[in-house]
């Protein structure tokens, strides 16, 4: 008999991708995987090995705005869950989300087997339920923690996957990127809190640029005044030029990603580039950080910003990243440069 299983997680791009390697494993023991993820984070799924189909849907306890909760929106998700009649749906969340709203709708679709992880209690909802802070420490890096949650489903990656985060292969960067080897910045991120300023990344550029480095700057559509501004004369400005195939192709062909804690620090890394992390303290790096690659973490991590989830940072002056030089933006791309070299596996795998 096949099995068909539902695989979910509804919120951003790079919370997709961190997701990947539990996706693989659950894809390893599954006849058939449907993601369901909303739709920031719709671009990654249909890039993650072992995903067959996505189903985008805007959830109103995770999406931000959110969508009113009413009947006239939960049609579609509705519909799709009573015509699939999945085997099994495996909802992957982060520390702070519940998986509860949606493992009701999945029972109420008739949905047999559910599992997830949840501080609350799940009575009927969930037939798996790992319990954050007992089954799950709680400083586990995303793609560990997901990894837990498959496992606790039934799934374990394929002998000779690494669990790195992975993406399927991207084409070549654009012909106007050229052949010379290059640092790509992408400036922008989700929310301020997660930003460094904009002077300070033209600074750096300038700095790159002097130090004999070609920079592309990267951004989307409403990025373009932003990046126009870091790029300056200096930089090659794709600014809005690039979707998330082509952004996984500029990513795949730098040498170093220079980024805050946004999307494409994990598409660089799904793609095996070294990051400079700007990372502002407000979720913790060790959950966050670019996994399975040679990284340089910037930022003060005890700053008083710290573990808010705040989206504008709540400390006059932004001091957590505004504190870090474009100097030491550069040292930390000459350091990567000089020892590029990948880390070994990670050794931490989900436990049963």
């Amino acid at each position: 008999m096949s099995r068909r299983v539902l695989v979910a997680r509804l919120d951003s791009l790079g919370d997709v991708l961190v997701t990947g390697p539990a996706v693989r494993a659950v894809a390893s023991g599954a006849d058939e995987v449907v993601m369901l993820c909303g739709p920031e984070g719709t671009p990654a799924a249909e890039m993650l090995p072992g995903v067959d189909r996505v189903f985008t849907w805007a959830a109103p306890w995770i999406v931000d705005p959110s969508p009113a909760a009413t009947p006239k929106h939960l049609e579609p998700l509705q519909a799709f869950l009573a015509a699939e009649q999945f085997d099994q749906a495996v909802i992957f969340t982060s520390f702070h989300q519940s998986p509860l709203p949606l493992a009701l709708l999945l029972r109420l679709a008739g949905v047999p087997l559910t599992a997830g992880a949840s501080v609350d209690f799940a009575g009927s909802l969930l037939d798996v339920r790992l319990k954050p802070g007992e089954d799950l420490p709680e400083d586990l890096p995303e793609p560990e923690r997901a990894l837990a949650i498959a496992e606790a489903a039934g799934y374990e990656l394929p002998a000779g996957d690494d669990g790195r985060l992975a993406v399927q292969a991207p084409p070549p960067p654009p012909a106007s990127v050229g052949g010379q080897p290059y640092i790509a910045v992408h400036p922008g991120a989700s929310v301020p809190a997660r930003e460094w300023p904009a002077a300070h990344h033209a600074a750096a550029v300038e700095l790159l640029a002097q130090a004999g480095h070609r920079v592309v700057v990267t951004g989307g559509p409403s990025d373009a005044g932003l990046t126009a501004q870091v790029a300056g004369r200096a930089g090659l400005d794709l600014g809005g030029r690039t979707g998330m195939r082509t952004l996984a192709g500029v990513l795949a062909g730098a040498e170093v990603v220079i980024t805050g804690n946004t999307g494409p620090a994990h598409l660089a890394a799904a793609v095996g580039t070294p990051v400079v992390s700007l990372f502002s303290p407000v979720v913790p790096a060790v959950r966050w950080a670019p996994y399975g690659v040679r990284r340089e973490l910037l930022g003060d991590q005890d700053a008083p910003c710290r573990n808010t989830r705040a989206r504008v940072c709540p400390v006059p002056g932004h001091p957590c990243l505004a504190s870090v030089t474009p100097r030491e933006v550069v040292d930390a791309v000459e350091r990567i440069l000089a020892d590029p070299g990948r880390p070994a596996a990670p050794e931490r795998k989900a436990q049963r």
